[in-house]
């Protein structure tokens, strides 16, 4: 994985020679070249898609309500053994 600057700096040296080429490139060629640029420096991240990230914060919601339930019981379950003082 590049730390970020290094990361950022290789994007924009690969972008400047898309802007800065001797013939203009089609709309289209452009967009084909830069969208292969972001995803090639993407993919040297340590990144997770939308959807993985939704499906692990279900996962930790679901676990975070069983973990309060596991709570409450505990508590009550300490409220039933202890004897009231007096």
């Amino acid at each position: 994985m590049l730390p970020p600057k290094a990361l950022l700096d290789a994007l924009s040296t690969h972008a400047s020679r898309l802007f800065n080429g001797e013939t203009p490139l089609p709309r289209s060629e452009f967009e084909t070249q830069f969208k292969a640029l972001l995803q090639s420096g993407f993919s040297k991240l340590d990144l997770v898609s939308r959807e993985e990230f939704d499906s692990q914060m279900a996962v930790l919601a679901r676990t975070r309500a069983r973990l309060e339930a596991l709570e409450a019981k505990v508590v009550e379950l300490e409220a039933k053994i202890t004897p009231p003082s007096e």
